[in-house]
């Protein structure tokens, strides 16, 4: 089977191209053992650093032949050894490189190699393996197809340090799913990886911690196993503390500190623990520093965001650790005119990746101002930043509009800034040119500081209904997706008025959530607009002619989900209370179909905030 590269290569360039390489591949096809050897030899040497040549024996078809003689019983290990060493340089060249050994069935031929005797083999087609499953054209599904695969790699972890160092590095870069987590820990990957983080070897050690970052990543069952695990009678948390120390290299301690990170927001290590608080947390800050490479400031700041996401004590300790909110703002200066980059290779790298130190400070900032007023308030005064964000809602790259629409969005929780700040740079008209045809994940955080904004104390809410948002509004309850049809009624809540004109689209919107296989938390929040809904003067006779919408509010009522239950008796609460016209209607409606029922039997729940609920709502009745 013929392997050509992907480009199609003009008649007088294939000529030069055989005329300079023909005689490598030639040799290949010798029938004396020992030419065939040399032969292999020669064009490995060939080949080293030299993509050119690589290109060009590809395209001669010396991939089929080298993994033909890879195969071969008759082939000696020496051969075979040299014809994966060659293999693995032709797939150290480009991507095309590896496309073209991939449709030659390269892994299944190295795969096989590895049941050989010979360690020098071995190595050779790991150190191959490495090479082709670190390269982004290569799926990582092609590792577990065969299910004798990984417990043999875990078999070979023993055989020498160079065998664990490509197994480790395969592992960490083909870990991209929970079902590859799964597969890993269920064949024995923590015990078989922990004993490497006290390696003699820097690269040994260095894999196994990546290995132990991926697998960690949002999975409590690996991470409450590696707090348990002890290598030379220290816990693996310890030597994860040990390994983020200043004095290690910094992929050492960006590692350590992710391990630790995934960890904690997997649950197995307490957010007030001090390997958080006092090592980890000032660990990511540093990382953070103009001092520090491009791609260590993105990892650095994007580990910290979602360290401190879920955790207002963690962002508060992060807002005041070594200047942070100001560190950040370096992040949009780079690479400045005085830049101390003097490699061109470097600046011409950075220049190409600075929007991913743009899109890290906007994750950072969403986070640190998550919750504390006064953050959000020291993120907005430090310079330009309103007009960073802003900038970011219109940059090219979707990941930067996205993180720059969460860090507005999480800002947009402080009344004060949205009468200032946000009505000062009318952040509503970038943001509704960011609603136009914009992808889901993008909508769905949009479309929740939209509904900020048209909070009745908000000054961007006339203009923004003046604009056309109540037609976009209408649009998104209709949408696929349950998110952005909470959000889109949501957002419609704010205005009774326009339950008298759209109320059936969004009451269609409603049924269908309650009625589809959603989380419990879109289910209550979709409650909660119900009984927004029934709070409204008109819109209350819109649930009330319901019946369907009725039955489910009665059925949520009874749900073993407390959440569900409490959301469904707010719905009931506004509905029958007294002070409001034509309550007396709407209690009789409700007593005919059972409600009063189910209010006498909660009010015996042993959940008090549900049975108070209840037995406020039975008051109405009796007033």
């Amino acid at each position: 089977m013929a392997c050509l590269l992907e480009t199609p290569i003009r008649m007088s360039v294939l000529s030069e191209v055989t005329a300079s390489s023909r005689h490598y591949v030639d040799r290949l096809f010798d029938p004396d053992p020992q030419k065939v050897l040399q032969g292999v030899i020669d064009m490995k040497n060939a080949v080293i650093g030299n993509n050119k040549q690589k290109a060009n024996l590809i395209v001669l078809g010396a991939v089929p032949r080298l993994l033909y003689l890879l195969q071969q019983e008759t082939s000696s290990t020496e051969l075979k050894t040299e014809c994966a060493v060659v293999l693995g340089s032709l797939a150290m060249g480009t991507e095309n490189n590896v496309k073209s050994l991939l449709d030659c069935h390269i892994i299944p031929a190295l795969l096989q190699g590895l049941l050989s005797q010979d360690l020098k083999f071995i190595e050779a087609c790991l150190r191959c393996l490495r090479t082709i499953f670190t390269s982004a054209v290569t799926p990582e599904e092609l590792l577990y197809t065969d299910a004798t695969v990984i417990p043999h790699l875990m078999a070979l972890l023993g055989r020498s340090r160079y065998t664990q160092e490509y197994i480790c590095q395969i592992f960490s870069h083909c870990c991209k799913a929970p079902d590859h987590q799964t597969i890993l820990f269920n064949h024995g990957a923590v015990q078989n990886i922990a004993h490497l983080l006290t390696s003699v070897s820097y690269k040994v050690r260095m894999q196994a911690l990546k290995c132990f970052s991926v697998l960690a990543f949002e999975n409590p069952q690996v991470s409450m196993t590696l707090v348990n695990v002890l290598v030379d009678g220290e816990l693996l948390p310890q030597i994860f503390v040990k390994m983020l120390q200043r004095d290690k290299p910094i992929e050492m301690q960006l590692t350590s500190a992710k391990c630790l990170t995934y960890m904690c927001r997997a649950g197995a290590i307490r957010t007030d623990d001090n390997c958080i608080v006092l090592k980890t947390l000032p660990c990511l800050v540093r990382m953070c520093s103009k001092e520090r490479l491009l791609e260590e400031r993105v990892e650095g700041a994007e580990t910290l965001a979602y360290l401190i996401e879920p955790d207002v004590e963690l962002q508060r300790i992060a807002s005041i650790t070594d200047h942070l909110i100001a560190m950040l703002a370096d992040y949009f200066k780079y690479p400045s005119s005085v830049s101390a980059i003097t490699d061109i290779k470097r600046l011409d790298h950075d220049l190409k990746h600075a929007h991913e130190l743009r899109q890290a400070a906007f994750k950072l900032y969403a986070s640190l101002g998550a919750n504390d007023e006064d953050i959000r308030k020291k993120i907005i005064e430090t310079e330009n930043m309103m007009d960073r964000i802003v900038n970011g809602l219109s940059e090219s790259s979707i990941k930067v509009r996205l993180a720059a629409v969460r860090c507005l969005h999480s800002l947009s929780r402080s009344v004060q800034q949205l009468r200032t700040s946000f009505q000062d740079h009318a952040v509503w008209k970038p943001l509704m040119k960011v609603l136009q045809n914009a992808p889901d994940e993008i909508l769905v955080v949009a479309s929740s500081m939209l509904c900020n904004l048209l909070l009745e104390f908000s000054p961007s809410k006339e203009p923004i209904l003046e604009s056309g948002a109540i037609e976009l509004l209408c649009g998104l309850t209709q949408s696929e997706n349950p998110a952005l049809r909470v959000n889109g009624i949501w957002a419609l809540m704010h205005i009774d008025k326009i339950m008298s004109t759209h109320g059936k689209q969004i009451m269609q919107a409603v049924t269908l959530i309650l009625e589809g296989e959603h989380n419990i938390e879109v289910k209550e929040q979709t409650l909660c607009i119900l009984a927004n809904i029934a709070d409204g003067t008109t819109a209350k006779e819109l649930i009330m002619t319901n019946d369907d919408i009725l039955q489910k509010i009665k059925y949520y009522m009874g749900h073993s989900h407390v959440k569900l239950q409490l959301a469904a008796m707010f719905c009931i609460s506004n509905l029958i209370w007294n002070e409001e016209e034509g309550s007396q209607e709407r209690q009789d409606k409700l007593r005919d179909i059972g409600i009063v029922d189910i209010l006498h039997k909660l009010s015996q729940s042993p959940d008090t905030n549900l049975c108070d609920k209840a037995k406020t709502a039975l008051q109405q009745y009796l007033a």
